[in-house]
């Protein structure tokens, strides 16, 4: 496969939810590069940390794999796949945009926040951190131009600095955000979906259950009942402070 720059080039390429086209079969022969995403790594680069499980840039770039449909970390412990076979993203939200699903091994929704790919582009960090920490998109009434007006600008100007860093827009990425939260509560509590729904940030459980079987693929109940057979969930943590040498347990 040979690697180009996925720099900025000025024209955004189609992703594969706007082609119609599902990831598994998107890519033919010789189409292995077409669809380049605007991050500031380039391709080669990209693979490199992948193939190598590279922790430094974890969090900076996402893997899809068009062969399974699902998206990964740089350090998932799955084998890697071919080169020929995987496009990279900017963020989680652009690749559940491309039609990707989230790693059950590498579980994205834990990747460490990295915004270095960002620079000096504090807006949309910034706007990131409202979204993703403080929730800024997931209250009743919220709005893409109240958080534009909170940073300053216009709401337009604000997609289009998502679409050029992130290749997702403001409310793709609040709803991976809320996904991510609703799968970190599923894997390390016990809370019941309702409670999760709403702290996740999700208005109803109804609404809750369907973006997550649109995420996953499968139902929450069902990625809890998964877990719980295979003995990897954790025991509740309700920030409870344990007096056992003065340290978090549990």
């Amino acid at each position: 496969m040979t690697m180009r720059s996925a720099r900025c080039s000025g024209r955004r390429p189609p992703s594969l939810a706007e082609t119609g086209l599902h990831p598994r079969k998107a890519l033919g022969p010789g189409r292995e590069d077409e669809i380049i995403v605007s991050m500031s790594l380039d391709l080669a680069e990209c693979d490199r940390a992948r193939l190598a499980r590279d922790p430094s840039y974890d969090g900076r770039f996402y893997t899809g794999v068009h062969t399974t449909g699902i998206y990964c970390r740089p350090v998932c412990p799955v084998r890697p796949a071919r080169s020929a076979n995987v496009s990279f993203f900017p963020s989680a939200a652009a690749a559940e945009a491309a039609g990707f699903r989230p790693c059950l091994r590498c579980r994205p929704e834990t990747a460490p926040f990295c915004s270095a790919w960002i620079g000096s582009r504090a807006t949309v960090e910034r706007a990131l951190r409202l979204i993703v920490e403080d929730g800024a998109l997931d209250t009743e009434g919220s709005t893409v131009e109240h958080l534009a007006a909170r940073l300053g600008m216009g709401a337009r100007q604000l997609a289009r600095l998502f679409a050029r860093h992130l290749q997702a827009s403001p409310s793709e990425v609040a709803r991976t955000a809320r996904v991510q939260r609703a799968k970190r509560l599923i894997d390390e509590t016990s809370l019941p979906m309702t409670e999760i729904a709403m702290q996740a940030g999700f208005g109803s459980l109804r609404r809750f259950n369907a973006v997550f079987a649109e995420v996953y693929g499968r139902p929450p109940s069902e990625i809890r009942r998964t877990r719980r057979s295979t003995g990897q969930e954790t025991k509740v943590v309700d920030n409870v402070w344990h007096q056992n040498s003065g340290r978090f347990t549990g």
